[in-house]
């Protein structure tokens, strides 16, 4: 990074299991590194044959699913279509944000990976449109094969899994006050079971939209763009971890109400 000249890129490959969080965290508190470059995307490849075997016996291929921006769900010539939605399935009960690409031999266009941007405060909402689309919990349970899962917007989702997203929304005002205090508490007391959380809240007599994202204890966050007329005002937060307690995250979250 000292050379003359500019990088068009530059990417880091993890070992197979690696935890993709330290290499993230680099990016909030290196100064020199955030000088002279941003991280754009977590991209993750699962291996269409054996992922639901990894899920089972290594919590980092855990880890690797719930960071990720975008994953390549590969070698899918090598399961069935049947074996492939179950696939999607438990990456989805795991990560339902990220953007899935099926794929064999890795054959995907390069944009799809580069230049996602998924890190920009001010791009978040354009990159990820349905990120903080917060799931609607009536639902039919089917629990019929033993796995115990549910039927979810037409994919299962599986209870079996330590890893978890919890998305929760308010309509109407938060009190920074209140806010601020409780999500940088949460996060220090959580942040090593909190791998990513993202969220667009509306402050009280605050005409800007705050935009936040955090790795871990490592959050940041800023105003961005003004809420449109005729824009309905509303908090929407996304957390995604390990052994996360929901009831309380939604507790804390709603008592910060303005």
């Amino acid at each position: 990074m000292r050379r003359k000249g500019k990088f068009d890129a530059i990417i880091v490959e993890t070992t197979g299991l690696a935890d993709p969080a330290p290499v993230a965290q680099t990016f909030f508190v290196d100064e020199d590194v955030r000088d002279v470059a941003r991280l754009d995307a977590v991209v993750t490849v699962a291996d269409a044959k054996w992922l639901s075997q990894r899920l089972r016996d290594a919590p980092e291929a855990k880890n690797q699913i719930a960071f990720a921006d975008v994953i390549i769900i590969n070698k899918t010539d090598l399961v069935s279509p049947a074996e492939l939605r179950e696939v999607e399935a438990r990456i989805r009960a795991i990560n339902p944000y990220a953007r899935l690409h099926r794929a064999q031999r890795c054959d995907v266009k390069i944009e799809e990976v580069l230049e996602r941007r998924a890190f920009d405060l001010d791009r978040i909402l354009d990159i990820e449109p349905e990120f903080l689309t917060v799931e609607d919990h009536d639902h039919d349970h089917d629990h019929g094969d033993g796995h115990g899962h549910h039927h979810h917007g037409g994919l299962k989702h599986y209870h079996d899994e330590d890893m978890q997203s919890i998305a929760a929304r308010l309509e109407g005002d938060l009190d920074p006050d209140k806010f601020m205090p409780w999500i940088n508490r949460l996060t220090q007391e959580r942040g090593p079971s909190i791998l990513r959380c993202k969220g667009i809240v509306a402050f009280k007599d605050d005409p800007k939209r705050f935009v936040f994202q955090g790795v871990h204890m490592m959050l940041d966050g800023e105003p961005q763009r003004e809420w449109k007329p005729g824009e309905k005002r509303e908090s929407k937060v996304v957390f995604i971890g390990r052994d996360l307690d929901e009831a309380a995250i939604r507790e804390g979250f709603l008592a910060c109400a303005a």
